[in-house]
């Protein structure tokens, strides 16, 4: 339990990590009606969270999760504009473990924000939250999450087959793990 409403991860200089807030509900509607098409390529949810209200339902939701110690969704704020989020989406303190996903827009992608926003995001899981492993799930012909898990030297823990459904698509889904003791997280 959290007893903090607010939260802030510093990447870099150009990246910071904040907890949604009620005030970015109009920020994330405008993201994801521009970019609709390439998110909902990958993600269910841009299906269904459309509106303003959608949006700050969910914010509501993440920050109790917040506070119930269970999950963390971040915002993802590179030179001041709010570009994307990256999720703790799951973070099993019985198991030591935590999920990470995310989202970027697409005019955002290929500067390696995702890369150095993960990379933060792995630390404070092993230090900050005491799990043992981190896991990003990713579509496996999603070739640009791949990417990123293997720049964090993650391990490609296997490939688990008909496992969602977007849109008309089945998706496999490649599943990548790095392990607190693991020397590579630390040189990347």
């Amino acid at each position: 339990m959290r007893d903090s409403d607010s939260f802030n991860l510093k990447v870099d200089d150009e990246i910071q990590l904040e907890l949604v807030a009620a005030e970015m509900a109009p920020v994330f509607q405008r993201l994801v009606t521009d970019n609709y098409e390439p998110l909902a390529r990958w993600m269910q949810w841009p299906r269904y969270c459309k509106t303003v209200d959608d949006f700050s339902h969910f914010i509501a939701r993440e920050r109790q999760n917040y506070r119930d110690g269970s999950r963390m969704s971040l915002a993802i704020v590179y030179r001041g504009l709010i570009v994307g989020t990256a999720s703790f989406n799951v973070i099993d303190r019985e198991v030591q473990r935590t999920d990470i996903g995310y989202w970027l827009i697409p005019d955002y992608q290929g500067l390696g924000i995702v890369t150095r926003a993960c990379k933060a995001m792995l630390n404070y899981a092993f230090e900050q939250l005491d799990v043992s492993k981190v896991q990003i799930t990713v579509a496996e012909d999603n070739l640009p999450s791949r990417a990123v898990c293997e720049r964090l030297g993650m391990q490609l823990e296997g490939i688990i087959s008909h496992s969602e459904k977007i849109g008309e698509r089945i998706l496999n889904h490649a599943i990548y793990a790095a392990f607190k003791a693991s020397e590579d997280i630390a040189a990347n």
